[in-house]
Order: structure tokens, then sequence, then C-alpha cells
């Protein structure tokens, strides 16, 4: 079983900066508020097999999640899954972008989240959270990326 949400936004930057600021999943909680902590494996480059290990706060309760760069391509597409074990995971995930007529950039980022064990009975009420954040989410991914300028 699993749910999806997506959110399009477009942001007042060039599309290289858009997705190197993207790519970089240590960002995650300049946009994010349920991000505490994160850190990158290995340093260096976003390759395919980085992994972000993040310490987020879900319902009042903290979890470690660790999600990996499936797929890179810049700078148009960034793919991710999670690998840590939880009753919710965002199996897939990314970023699609495109350059607009004004230099900009259109962002398209979606989620699918899988219930595992008892998630499978919470997922339709955590997607329904995700969906009705989306908008706000992707206002704060713009945002933060406008303000890294």
């Amino acid at each position: 079983m699993s749910t999806r949400f997506d959110v399009t936004v477009e942001i007042d930057r060039p599309i290289e900066d858009v997705f190197a600021y993207l790519a970089d999943g240590r960002h995650d909680p300049e946009f994010s508020p349920r991000v505490l902590e994160i850190e990158k494996s290995p340093e260096g480059v976003t390759d395919v097999g980085t992994v972000f290990h993040s310490t987020v706060r879900d319902s009042g309760m903290k979890s470690r999640r660790d999600f990996e760069i499936s797929e890179l391509t810049a700078p148009t597409r960034i793919r991710w899954h999670e690998v840590s074990h939880h009753s919710i995971t965002a199996d897939d995930g990314g970023y699609d972008l495109e350059p607009t007529a004004d230099g900009g950039t259109r962002v398209r980022l979606f989620n699918v989240l899988e219930g595992h064990g008892l998630g499978k009975a919470l997922l339709p009420l955590a997607g329904s959270a995700a969906r009705k954040d989306a908008p706000a989410f992707g206002r704060r991914i713009k945002a933060a990326v406008e303000a890294s300028a």
C-alpha cells in the first residue's frame, strides 16, 4: 500500500544553482522543519550511492532516517529512496527541474510513501497530511533556495 504527494514551485534562480542546492541534502533542515539534523556519507560531491542520515521529528517522535541517492542527472533530475526501516517510508522520491523562460527554475518534488506493518493503517493519515502540507513545503523550498543566493 502506498500513497504519493507532489508539489511544483517556480524558483527565481538558474537551474544549475537550484540543482546544486537540492542535490546537497544537508540543506533539508532549511526548508523541512521535521529534519532536526542531517549528515552525508561519504563526504564530498553528492553522487549515486550517497546516503543522507537524518534525525527527524514526526508526530512528536524522533527517528533516524537514511536516504540514498539513486539517480542524479545534472541539472534536471534527482532521485532517492529510503533505506531505513520504519512503519512508513519514502520508497521513491525526487526532484524534476526545468528552466523557465525568465531564467528561473520550475521544480517538481514528489514522494511515494509506503506503509509497513502498522504503517499500512497509518498511511492514509500520513499521506493526507503530506498532501495538505505540500503547497507550504514548496513555498519553503522556494524561499530557502532563493535566500541561499
